[in-house]
């Protein structure tokens, strides 16, 4: 994957309001889903077509379609650091953060296609640039030498906090078993690389 720094302002308050909005509107749909799920059970004879369209709600969707976007800019944000860090801890956490989360883009687009739903990546990358005014982004792209090390680990924390937030709603919201499964990995994967950057974080001076 071919990825300029200037696509790192991606990471910005517009995407943080969007998750935000994510696992409200989730959270928020429990009741229309029990209406859902009472509605279906009058009908004991769906054909086979029905039920594979049944594989999969609104709130898959949304986790697919936000969680690529989400990974897209972790992986561009750990590009900037395999160049820039100083500590060579960091460097492999971003080696790392971009061999996990590719695989789990190209699944996700899968799934969508399998849906016939939409994928947000070439929007994605477009939105990314309207984030350039964004000042903790800017920050972590004129940081130089252990301050580069901390501002992108403070920056990562945070983004890996929102994937999880996110991967919690799919484990509530979501009807595909396949999603639910990669939202466990997610939540699992990442809470271990959070532990693992705060304790780096703790060490650098």
């Amino acid at each position: 994957m071919t990825t300029k720094p200037a696509a790192v302002h991606g990471v910005s308050l517009a995407t943080s309001l969007a998750v935000a909005a994510f696992v409200l509107a989730a959270c928020g749909s429990s009741p229309a889903r029990r209406d859902t799920t009472m509605m279906s059970g009058a009908v004991p004879h769906a054909t086979a077509s029905a039920q594979s369209k049944a594989a999969f709600d609104d709130a898959d969707v949304m986790f697919a379609q936000m969680m690529i976007a989400h990974h897209q800019e972790a992986i561009e944000m750990a590009e900037l650091a395999t160049g820039k860090a100083t500590y060579e801890e960091t460097k492999e956490l971003a080696e790392k953060i971009k061999s996990g989360e590719q695989p789990e883009i190209e699944t996700l687009q899968g799934w969508l296609k399998e849906w016939g739903k939409t994928t947000p990546i070439s929007e994605a990358g477009h939105d990314a640039q309207a984030g350039i005014s964004d000042a903790n982004v800017k920050t972590l792209l004129d940081a130089r030498g252990a301050a580069f090390d901390k501002e992108f680990l403070t920056m990562m924390i945070d983004h890996h906090e929102e994937a999880i937030a996110m991967a919690r709603v799919e484990r509530k919201q979501g009807k595909s078993s396949k999603a639910k499964k990669l939202a466990d990995r997610i939540m699992k994967d990442q809470q271990a690389q959070v532990t693992q950057m705060k304790k780096l974080l703790a060490r650098i001076p």
